[in-house]
């Protein structure tokens, strides 16, 4: 990949910037209407995607302050190291949210609002993070792809509990989402790590690969 010009450049650290400050908006939008829908169907998944979309926010905060900076690529190696410290913690409160939901036997009553908030973010979260991650990929920026692996993580997390809500709905399956909440927390755990080594890479490449084979 060549490298992009001063102007280019620049463009696509707007772009950055506009990217991060949508994901924080909207997952502070997400986060509210979650824990809201949580409280109300009594679902400890539904409030820990709902509280999830706190670390999304630091993960975008920690971009977008990288790139007011005067020389973004000098932040890089801290920004992708508190990107692995949001996936640590996302992947620790999945976990215990998970845990204990299973042991308590705990399963989320019927809840429009909290599948509509969940089927919302499967639509919106995997462009975004298609953009963020082609983005970053023209800055050869590993910050910013880690970012759209977050957001990538909380596509997973959308559909673990719109499943789950939805097998609890239909089928009186209480324990399915937080079964699915837990694989979650594996892939964040490994995430997580491949950030704090720096070894970074994109969550769409197969997919890149094919669109490369076909230019």
């Amino acid at each position: 990949m060549t490298e992009p010009t001063v102007e280019r450049r620049a463009r696509l650290h707007r772009r950055v910037r506009f990217i991060v400050a949508f994901t924080i908006t909207y997952n502070v939008f997400e986060g509210i209407i979650a824990v809201w829908a949580g409280v109300l169907a009594s679902s400890a998944a539904l409030i820990g995607f709902g509280l999830d979309s706190a670390v999304e926010v630091l993960s975008a905060a920690a971009i977008a302050w990288q790139f007011t900076r005067k020389n973004p690529e000098r932040w890089e190696k801290g920004t992708v190291r508190v990107i692995g410290l949001a996936f640590f913690l996302l992947a620790a409160y999945v976990t215990i949210d998970a845990v204990l939901a299973l042991i308590e036997q705990e399963g989320p009553t019927h809840t429009p609002l909290g599948l509509g908030i969940t089927a919302l973010s499967l639509i919106v979260m995997p462009l975004l993070a298609w953009l963020e991650v082609r983005t970053g990929r023209e800055l050869d920026s590993k910050s910013v792809v880690a970012d759209a692996k977050q957001l990538i993580l909380c596509v997973y997390l959308s559909g673990a509990v719109f499943v789950g809500l939805l097998l609890n709905s239909l089928l009186g399956w209480w324990w399915a989402d937080s079964a699915a909440a837990l694989v979650v927390a594996v892939l964040a755990i490994r995430e997580g790590i491949e950030a704090w080594r720096g070894d970074v890479e994109s969550p769409f490449e197969v997919l890149e690969e094919l669109e490369d084979a076909h230019t």
